[in-house]
């Protein structure tokens, strides 16, 4: 029987709005190195089995279900078949999940992937097409029901705990100010009016990442528009506060298990 021919890997990206980052993708074998990010990541894979290793065990996604990693959590991503994998997923900012329920620890998928069937309807909204930009309104009522979801399919009690969401959430705001120079959690701190400790406590449990995690990534979002705008690598790791090019790349392969090369690649560029 004659082989198919091979498939080339393809990604494509839709306009960021509003916190959330959507996009689409091929990979016929190998997709990312193991990396983890601050964002929620929820999906669906469309075709394939969608493999990854998360929380100390292989998983596989297939059609008809829902990937939820959590914020900060270590995966990779390749091919299960022969065929490869096709999905969309969505990168959503903590804090917009924390703005629709309140102020809670962040809601858990322990396995990272769930077959629940409110979920999946949830994120299918969201993930309908990214052709064309959801109406405003409509976007907001899908995000508060995939938050709604969340809470409610996560299914993991945990005892209320003691947290100060708005001096948090005044130490994000401050970090946004300052991406081009040095923070400290000492800083942070005296603009919460929460001594340290307690801050970086509340801001992982709230936020799903440290302070100097967030401040990296946001760099790095800095990074990725720069480069997207054509500004050469040097050039775009300064202007977002990295010391170096090389230490740019570091983070930039860490962060999303692809060289800042093979990104820009996979955008066509």
């Amino acid at each position: 029987m004659a082989k198919c021919p091979p498939r080339n890997d393809w990604f494509q990206r839709a306009p960021d709005v509003g916190g959330v980052q959507r996009f689409e993708a091929f990979f016929a074998g190998h997709g990312y190195n193991l990396h983890r990010h601050d964002t929620y990541a929820i999906g669906q894979t469309l075709a394939g089995v969608q493999s990854f290793q998360y929380r100390g065990g292989w998983r596989h996604s297939l059609p008809g279900g829902t990937l939820v990693l959590h914020p900060d959590e270590i995966h990779d991503g390749e091919a299960g078949t022969e065929s490869g994998f096709h999905y969309r997923m969505m990168y959503i900012e903590p804090a917009l999940i924390q703005q629709m329920l309140g102020g809670q620890p962040l809601p858990f998928i322990q396995t990272g992937l769930s077959s629940d069937p409110r979920l999946f309807a949830a994120t299918g909204v969201l993930l309908r097409s990214l052709d064309a930009a959801l109406d405003p309104l409509e976007e907001q009522d899908a995000l508060f029901d995939l938050a709604q979801a969340l809470n409610t399919v996560s299914g993991v009690t945990r005892a209320r705990q003691s947290f100060d969401y708005v001096a948090a959430q005044r130490a994000r705001e401050y970090i946004h100010s300052a991406l081009e120079r040095n923070v400290t959690l000492e800083e942070l701190a005296q603009h919460s009016g929460r001594d340290r400790w307690s801050l970086s406590r509340d801001f992982r449990l709230l936020f799903g990442t440290s302070p100097y995690r967030y401040l990296t990534m946001r760099r790095l979002d800095r990074v990725r528009a720069l480069l997207i705008q054509g500004q050469p690598l040097v050039n775009a790791a300064l202007i977002a506060g990295f010391t170096d090019q090389s230490h740019m790349t570091r983070q930039f392969s860490k962060t999303y298990g692809l060289s800042p090369a093979r990104w820009l690649k996979l955008q066509g560029r």
